[in-house]
């Protein structure tokens, strides 16, 4: 289901950020905090999404409009309405015109998809450039790495490995990787810009990197024509005698 992965009006305000530069002597508590006190405000997002995507043999472009409604819901809609997605705290719902299918139930598919455990929180913080995990929970070292703040967990369990960067001009996420050594699984998401849109600091690139045993799947994301705080609606329903995608229950 390529054509459906996670498968910005343009503004006159909006402009590539450039890269700051990182101090060394900041605490990890500081450097956290920082992250947190610069939380993208908002209440919605609207825009375009040029999405490239790659696993195995199946390569795949696609364009795509996307609203956010902050911590509500995440809608995408590829040309011609040939495919939907709509994603709330509760559901994961998207159908295919191209193969009449659909899907409609918890983030099973997507955490899969991705090879980690996703909830809503999880895919929005993804998505704008936020922690996936919560930093406040646990020990970090921090050190300078490629002119950001790297911060490691001190203890790294046998179940579960994090890594996270830390760009130092607005404290946004550069790089995050969990890897979950017991299902050989990893995913690794890379911002390599950002943007700023009327005063909020929002991705302008992201490229993400799913691994599990063999299988490589690589999504990169360039967000277009951002608009915030602009009215907008969710128009979505399954067309009836689609075939529903029914996950096996191993995975």
């Amino acid at each position: 289901m390529p054509l459906v992965l996670l498968t910005l009006h343009s503004c006159k305000t909006t402009k590539t950020i450039s890269a700051g530069e990182a101090v060394r002597n900041l605490s990890v508590r500081q450097i956290v905090k920082r992250h947190y006190n610069n939380t993208p405000e908002f209440e919605t997002a609207r825009g375009r999404m040029k999405i490239d995507y790659s696993s195995g043999d199946v390569s795949q472009g696609v364009n795509l409009s996307f609203r956010i409604k902050k911590d509500e819901a995440i809608w995408l809609s590829a040309t011609m309405n040939l495919a939907k997605v709509y994603i709330t705290p509760e559901r994961v719902s998207f159908y295919n015109k191209l193969d009449n299918t659909y899907f409609d139930g918890d983030f099973s598919y997507l955490s899969h998809l991705l090879g980690t455990d996703l909830n809503f929180s999880k895919i929005q913080d993804m998505l704008l450039g936020q922690a996936m995990l919560d930093l406040t929970d646990g020990a970090y070292t921090a050190e300078v790495v490629e002119n950001a703040y790297q911060l490691v967990p001190k203890r790294q369990t046998q179940f579960f490995e994090t890594l996270f960067r830390i760009e130092p001009t607005h404290f946004r996420i550069g790089k995050q990787l969990l890897i979950d050594p017991s299902t050989h699984r990893s995913l690794s998401i890379a911002y390599n810009k950002y943007q700023e849109v009327t005063g909020v600091v929002f991705p302008e690139e992201v490229d993400i990197l799913a691994r599990e045993n063999d299988r490589e799947t690589s999504i990169r994301i360039a967000y277009r024509n951002v608009e915030i705080n602009r009215e907008i609606s969710f128009p979505y329903s399954i067309p009836k005698g689609y075939k529903e995608i029914k996950l096996d229950k191993k995975l």
